[in-house]
């Protein structure tokens, strides 16, 4: 069965390109993202690696820590770091899955049949802190990732979880943001003290409360 939002992200054991690692303690406190790749020296998996490493610091910024996984050798990881490094002007700094015995990949139900019986399609989930799945995305192996999305969900998901607001459509850090329904009105005028903007009694926009 695949996870949904909510569920407890599953607790596994691996063999990375950094070493042996236990997914919640290396986590600890922080927020995660885990995404798979359908297999190593591939063209699209290259640039996505490269552009994760160039974003290294932005998800730093956010506690957020990073693996990848693919179902190849960990030797062959190894080698393809390196190319990584090369050919996208990176540095590779987070760990790389070896999951030869498939066992992450069915944790997270990465391998979907009728796509492919072997290879991983381009899932990515967002853990948070209390191991729970806050969001997941699945592309087809023949279609790249954009990791800016995934760090303006990041933001998004972050800042939901700390105040009654919601993001609107195409919404950047820094935007406003939309009180939730579930807060009155007059609620909301003394939870958001930079004030409302009203449009309809349901559509309410305030400044993103947790910046100055």
């Amino acid at each position: 069965m695949s996870l949904r939002l909510g569920d407890i992200a599953p607790n596994f054991k691996a063999k990375t390109t950094i070493g042996e690692i236990d997914f919640y303690e290396f986590l600890g406190d922080s927020w995660g993202i885990l995404f798979s790749h359908p297999a190593d020296y591939t063209p699209v998996c290259t640039t996505e690696l490269g552009k994760t490493a160039l974003l290294q610091e932005e998800f730093a910024k956010r506690n957020v820590k990073v693996l990848a996984v693919s179902v190849d050798q960990l030797e062959h990881h190894h080698g393809w770091v390196k190319d990584i490094n090369e050919t996208q002007n990176c540095t590779v700094g987070f760990p790389i899955i070896a999951d030869e015995d498939r066992n992450v990949a069915t944790l997270y139900d990465m391998i979907h049949p009728n796509a492919s019986v072997t290879a991983t399609v381009r899932s990515l989930f967002v853990i948070g802190p209390d191991k729970k799945v806050k969001l997941t995305i699945t592309y087809p192996a023949s279609t790249g990732r954009n990791f800016y999305e995934v760090l303006r969900v990041v933001d998004s998901l972050q800042l939901t979880a700390d105040y009654s607001v919601a993001t609107p459509a195409d919404w950047k850090h820094g935007e406003k943001v939309i009180v939730v329904p579930a807060v009155s009105t007059e609620e909301a005028e003394k939870k958001f003290p930079k004030g409302l903007e009203i449009v309809k009694p349901y559509l309410r926009y305030t400044p993103q409360p947790n910046i100055d």
